[in-house]
């Protein structure tokens, strides 16, 4: 056994989900409730510390110290087991997420897997379980409605997700994440193809079929992380809280942690495979060969802009939730089956056909 690479693992696992995702986590909670009272005209927490930043610990205690009471009418071992399969998967998921180059000769990723926008979707599609059961245990009408609602919304636009990240793959021939950043460093953006070899005709052209990929797959993330306009498995007005209304304490607090872990995930998907991942505009510090060690100060750079970019991201995603109105069920599922699935399979054939011609030695 290589010990070296199992400490490395254990190190860069702390330091990515302890110390860098699960205070994301935290300050995207504050930064919501901030940005909302911003949207809404209002002052928002200012209480606990400056601008009210230590209200997301002031809120973790409180769940801590919450009674953990479980309703007697419940089914006991999956009302137990729902939230833990809400707030695993998303804590997975981020293992394949380059957040940079390299820092004292070690990769920024835990996981380098060839197949890491597969592994995403596989190990995200388990959320839905832990919801469905949330709902399904709780043995109340108002969760179990919402659990069937969530289960049909994340079924339906986890396919247009997939099929939107299928023009990137042909693009970059490649199911590696750090390689799909690492072409984008040096050529251009998937969303900023302005230097490099994205900076050519084919480039350009292609940039279409991407910009359509990248609204599909905003827009699927909204519906895939329960979010507004999409919250429709919890929404407020007509379920009482959807699946987690029978929840409280730190139960509740996992589906909470679990959403907001999904949603920055999510984001970081996105980044690494839209915007650029951890590089910089223009190929600027970035390596010739990143199998290279880089300087210390530029690996903290690269780890610094990713995280810049996930931020900017989230920050997307409150503006959004605070600025339109949630949709119909109806109008939810008809946007997912009737117009997305069918924008991303003709994106597919739209890229083919693209890709065809502006290859060189096509006789087009």
């Amino acid at each position: 056994m290589d010990w070296h690479l199992l400490i490395a693992a254990g190190v860069k696992i702390v330091v990515f989900v302890f110390l860098l995702t699960l205070p994301l986590v935290a300050m995207a909670v504050w930064a919501e409730r901030r940005v909302s009272a911003a949207i809404q005209d209002r002052v928002g927490p200012n209480r606990v510390g400056p601008m009210g930043l230590l209200q997301p610990v002031a809120d973790g205690i409180k769940f801590l110290l919450k009674e953990d009471f479980t309703p007697a009418h419940v089914r006991k071992t999956f009302f137990w087991l729902a939230p833990t399969l809400v707030m695993v998967p998303a804590l997975l998921t981020s293992a394949v997420l380059p957040f940079g180059t390299k820092l004292f000769g070690e990769p920024m990723v835990i996981a380098d897997l060839d197949v890491g926008p597969l592994f995403i979707f596989a190990v995200a599609s388990l959320t839905v379980y832990g919801i469905v059961l949330a709902g399904w245990s709780s043995n109340s009408k108002y969760p179990f409605l919402g659990g069937i609602r969530s289960s049909s919304q994340m079924i339906s636009y986890e396919i247009s997700l997939g099929l939107s990240v299928v023009p990137l793959i042909m693009l970059y021939g490649d199911l590696n994440l750090g390689h799909i950043v690492r072409e984008q460093a040096h050529n251009g953006w998937t969303l900023l193809p302005l230097w490099g070899e994205g900076l050519s005709v084919r480039g350009l052209i292609l940039a279409i079929p991407m910009f359509i990929s990248f609204v599909v797959f905003t827009t699927a993330m909204f519906a895939e992380t329960n979010r507004l306009p999409f919250d429709l498995p919890e929404c407020e007005t007509e379920l009482v809280a959807g699946y987690h209304t029978e929840y409280s304490s730190m139960k509740f607090a996992l589906f909470f942690l679990g959403e907001y872990a999904a949603m920055i995930v999510g984001s970081g998907l996105c980044v690494t495979l839209f915007l650029g991942g951890w590089s910089l505009p223009f190929g600027w510090l970035t390596p010739a060969d990143t199998a290279v060690d880089v300087p210390f100060w530029q690996g903290l750079i690269h780890i610094g802009v990713f995280f810049a970019k996930v931020i900017a991201f989230i920050l997307f995603f409150i503006v959004i939730r605070w600025t339109l109105p949630r949709f119909r069920y109806d109008q939810l599922m008809k946007l997912g089956w009737i117009y997305f699935f069918e924008i991303a399979v003709l994106n597919i054939i739209l890229t083919a056909v693209l890709m065809w011609l502006l290859a060189p030695g096509s006789a087009a």
